[in-house]
């Protein structure tokens, strides 16, 4: 059995793509398995936003690992969530700070890192690289180590 829960965008036939920054589409269901500690990964290769100066668009693939606590984020709202970033203008590293914060504040999450790596433009890289572990916990150690190994 299914549940339900309040998802309103997964098997929506009608979805509408929001044209700047919208945390209000993120949604979660029930983590079923709260007392197991795994990893779930998001891939999305296809990230754009704009510099708030220039106006130009950036393009990267932003990767989401999290260790789940009690809720989970619905993919199909995280996709329509990370492309309403499409006209918002932001610095790399703000918008990879950004969607670690919505996904804290929505999920409490036991662990989660968030990995921009942005296509070069005007010959340099810029890969930022953010991560939370939940504070009194062993992912707050496991984030500290994350964070000072990371590359």
């Amino acid at each position: 059995m299914r549940e339900k829960e309040n998802l309103t965008l997964l098997g929506n036939k009608r979805t509408e793509f929001a044209y700047d920054y919208s945390p209000e589409l993120l949604e979660t269901f029930l983590n079923k398995h709260p007392d197991n500690d795994y990893f779930v990964k998001f891939n999305c290769p296809e990230f754009t936003s704009l510099c708030p100066i220039t106006g130009q668009p950036d393009f990267a693939q932003i990767t989401v690992r999290y260790v789940p606590y009690e809720k989970m984020v619905e993919s199909k709202s995280l996709k329509l969530y990370l492309h309403s970033f499409r006209n918002h203008g932001d610095f790399h590293e703000d918008c990879v700070n950004i969607i670690m914060k919505d996904l804290i504040k929505l999920m409490s999450p036991k662990y989660i890192e968030v990995h921009g790596n942005f296509t070069p433009r005007g010959g340099i890289a810029i890969v930022p690289f953010a991560n939370y572990g939940m504070p009194g916990t062993k992912w707050e150690t496991v984030a500290l180590d994350r964070l000072k190994n990371f590359e």
